[in-house]
């Protein structure tokens, strides 16, 4: 929601070489500000200038800064954020708050282009991890032999909780160089590897790994089972992975899992990109601590467990974009809901193994069209001295799309 009426705000951004480093024409934009906002160590940088008034950043940021934001409604006001205020930075938050027309944004140069830099890798060649305000665990989902990540630091502690997670993921072979204070005349680096690391850091540093470690799994949908802490309620590699191809994961969409089990669909849902969001439904609270486990353990610890009955827990949700419903599909109303919940050109899909499941997806079928598929998997075992094919359970699978 923008704010109304908007703020005219410019946003500066400041290298590691501070207030010396800016050049004449944004220092120029800075001196003559009514108002200077930003973080307390950014406003230390600029000299005290007369008459302008200082105000750093309140906290919790989101909640409060629309309040300040009116405070200065019409005056003259500049926010100063580090390196590209786009990069995990002010500039989206102040964005997202009051419109692209109401904000400009003069950068300098990010420390993600800077680390690039000193590292000789192009942006074509490498992925971003933000650990600014956020679990670091994320860097497990883009564990890959031989791929490169650049890891937005949020302290001088990051460097030893990535090592820490590389060396328990067996990837404790991978280079890892620190860099440090990137830009200013206090530039550092540190070339080790993770499980040699041993710190410290500055304060202000950026991460630069190239990932060596066994392929743990693919980067499309079908995880191996065994990736998955689970009890047997468990969707299975194949036709999880039949599920994932008809839910369509798109940046920036919402899935609900429910009855998520060992919330494997929306772990996988968060692993397509890393704008996806998943909500996982799961009434049984040793899964859904489970869930949070296998989550966690597989780079996307941000999807959301919600441990409630549906569809009652569905009514407080916000309205999906996609719907995998793994358990619970006989349940009064849950279809229905469903369906009237998802958003237009939203996507079901929903997996059932009992006579009881597959007669209330036949009829749903039947009511609301999409598809209906049988899905049977066989896999070759021991038999005596020989080697036969032990069939799965069947499962029956109903996909429907919502008109857009």
């Amino acid at each position: 929601m923008l704010i109304s009426p908007p703020v005219r705000i410019t946003v500066v951004g400041i290298g590691a070489d501070g207030w010396p480093g800016v050049p004449e024409r944004l220092r120029t934009l800075v001196v003559e500000a009514e108002v200077l906002l930003g973080g307390a160590r950014h406003l230390d940088l600029v000299p005290d200038i007369d008459g302008q008034v200082r105000e750093a950043w309140p906290s919790p940021l989101r909640d409060r800064l629309p309040a300040l934001l009116d405070r200065y409604a019409g005056r003259r006001v500049v926010a100063l954020g580090s390196g590209d205020p786009f990069l995990s930075g002010i500039g989206t938050t102040l964005v997202d708050l009051l419109g692209p027309d109401a904000v400009a944004v003069e950068p300098a140069p990010s420390s993600v282009a800077l680390a690039r830099a000193r590292m000789g890798w192009s942006a074509e060649s490498t992925d971003v991890v933000s650990a600014v305000g956020r679990d670091p665990r994320v860097v497990l989902s883009h564990l890959a032999p031989g791929h490169r990540v650049v890891v937005l630091s949020s302290g001088g502690e990051t460097p030893d909780v990535l090592a820490g997670l590389l060396v328990m993921a067996g990837y404790g072979g991978s280079a890892m160089t620190v860099l440090g204070d990137l830009g200013s005349d206090r530039e550092s680096r540190v070339d080790t590897t993770a499980v040699d690391w041993s710190g410290p850091a500055p304060d202000l540093n950026v991460v630069a790994l190239e990932l060596s470690g066994p392929v743990i799994g693919s980067w499309a949908a079908g995880l191996p089972d065994e990736v998955f802490e689970n009890d047997g309620q468990l969707t299975r590699r194949d036709v999880r992975a039949s599920a994932l191809a008809r839910l369509a994961p798109q940046p920036g969409e919402l899935l609900w899992d429910v009855g998520a089990g060992a919330g494997s669909v929306g772990i996988e849902w968060m692993r397509a990109h890393p704008a996806c969001r998943a909500i996982a439904v799961e009434t049984d609270p040793g899964r859904a601590a489970r869930i949070g486990r296998n989550a966690s353990a597989l780079g996307v610890p941000t999807l959301e467990v919600v441990t409630a009955h549906a569809p009652e827990a569905l009514v407080r949700l916000p309205k999906p974009h996609a719907v995998f419903v793994g358990g619970g599909a006989t349940l009064a109303g849950l279809l229905s809901y469903c369906e009237r919940s998802l958003l237009p050109g939203g996507r079901l899909v929903v997996h059932g193994v009992t006579l009881e499941t597959e007669q209330t997806l036949a009829a749903a079928h039947a009511r609301s069209g999409g598809e209906l598929t049988r899905l049977s998997v066989e896999r070759a075992a021991p038999l005596g001295s020989f080697t036969g094919w032990t069939p799965a359970r069947a499962v029956t699978q109903w996909a429907w799309n919502k008109p857009a």
